[in-house]
């Protein structure tokens, strides 16, 4: 793609980076059949090749945005089916993200909007506040119907959210002799809405000889805020878990930081970067990207100790983007449940987006829903009586769209090592 930035934007580290990205965009569109909105609308301008345009548009120009760049720019999930479908490897995930930057630091937007997007930052990523703005949303959640659609999603999407199970069973003793040491960031809506999923993985670990600790001092990793263009934040947050990753090497070295939100790991490992123009914090950040793993990336090189008398039963596996897409992660998940003894179902539309996109089910409502009925109709397809993910917003995003029920893949391997059953399958299994 031809560009036009001028010298002085050129000096800009951001701009510098996007024109690169640009210019190896040879429009080719092979990247609109993966794109999920496209296909729900086939405008140019949802799908990824359009959205280039459009970003090029943008970021050559001063003042605030034209609103049809806003528009559609917005209803980007940031899937990122574009880019294994891309022959030209145009970097689409970091030029998406320049754009989010550049429109939250230039554009005024609506009041409301404004309130939702700020009211979103200040209550998701403490579990705290979090913890009370759900009980507070399924108290009042019947006043939904007759809210607009972009103050109803988040009081839908909020009634959802699973309240916490905390009679979690405790971790055994680590079997054996230590084999390994490994932190876990305790995160911000899985540690108020599911802590029993982090709770599962570090039973898992136990029984294969791995001791897990919790990184002090750091809840949000800034998926969330980077999400709502809020880059500076997500930064600041990310300084925070390197800082405490640094803590827990003081008392012993940790061989991998393990993730089992699936959208919090995606950055975790971009985080040398999102802190690349930082000369404290680059070398630390990446050396931390190094050493992020997703759960089943561990898991999956252990020698689990599977039971061999639980009953038969057939799952539906819903790749999240964030693993299949941004961290090309996709033969664990279903190797380790086979391992199991499961009989995996993968759906026909590949791994096509639930509609989840962090924030994007409450910012783009509409858009999301659609996406998650073609999902849901994927997945009942294949005949599994259980959806297992591995990321709590698409957990979200599924439940509650008929009688199946929706789990972490984790507390299906905790299940099928030793530990419990899960909440989710007592009613299914019992009446089975």
């Amino acid at each position: 793609m031809k560009t036009s930035f001028d010298a002085a934007r050129l000096q800009e580290p951001a701009i510098a980076e996007a024109n690169t990205i640009l210019r190896a965009c040879v429009h080719c569109g092979f990247c609109n059949s993966s794109c999920p909105t496209y296909a729900l609308t086939g405008d140019e301008r949802d799908g990824p090749r359009g959205r280039i345009w459009l970003i090029r548009d943008l970021l050559e120009t001063d003042g605030p945005p034209a609103g049809e760049a806003v528009f559609h720019l917005d209803r980007c999930i940031e899937c990122l089916a574009c880019m294994p479908a891309c022959p030209s490897g145009v970097d689409y995930r970091h030029l998406i993200g320049i754009a989010r930057e550049q429109i939250a630091q230039r554009t005024k937007r609506p009041l409301i909007e404004r309130l939702l997007r700020g009211v979103m930052a200040a209550v998701l990523t403490h579990p705290a506040r979090l913890r009370v703005a759900a009980v507070f949303a399924r108290a009042f959640a019947f006043f939904a119907p007759v809210l607009p659609g972009r103050l109803a999603a988040p009081l839908r999407l909020a009634a959802r959210l699973p309240s916490p199970d905390r009679s979690a069973a405790p971790a055994p003793p680590i079997a054996g002799e230590r084999k390994g040491r490994v932190a876990l960031l305790a995160g911000c809506v899985q540690q108020a809405t599911a802590p029993g999923i982090d709770a599962a993985l570090v039973r898992v670990l136990a029984r294969a000889g791995i001791e897990a600790v919790v990184l002090d001092n750091a809840a949000c990793c800034g998926a969330l805020d980077k999400h709502l263009g809020r880059a500076d934040v997500a930064r600041a947050k990310a300084r925070d878990v390197i800082a405490a990753l640094a803590r827990a090497d003081a008392a012993g070295r940790v061989d991998a930081v393990i993730q089992t939100s699936s959208g919090c790991g995606a950055l975790m490992k971009d985080y040398g970067h999102l802190l690349a123009g930082d000369v404290q914090w680059a070398a630390r950040a990446k050396d931390f990207a190094a050493r992020v793993r997703d759960a089943s990336e561990v898991l999956a090189a252990l020698d689990l100790p599977f039971r061999r008398d639980l009953p038969a039963l057939d799952v539906a596996w819903q790749a999240p983007c964030s693993l299949a897409n941004a961290q090309r992660i996709s033969a664990e998940p279903a190797g380790l449940m086979r391992a199991a003894g499961f009989k995996v179902g993968l759906p026909a539309d590949g791994g096509r987006c639930c509609g989840a996109g962090g924030v994007y089910n409450a910012l783009e409502p509409e858009m999301a829903e659609a996406l998650a009925r073609r999902k849901a109709e994927a997945l009942a397809a294949t005949g599994g009586s259980v959806i297992v993910s591995a990321n709590i917003g698409c957990m979200v995003q599924l439940a509650g769209r008929g009688e199946t029920p929706v789990l972490h893949l984790v507390e299906l391997l905790d299940w099928a090592t030793g530990g419990p059953e899960p909440a989710a399958l007592r009613g299914l299994l019992n009446g089975s």
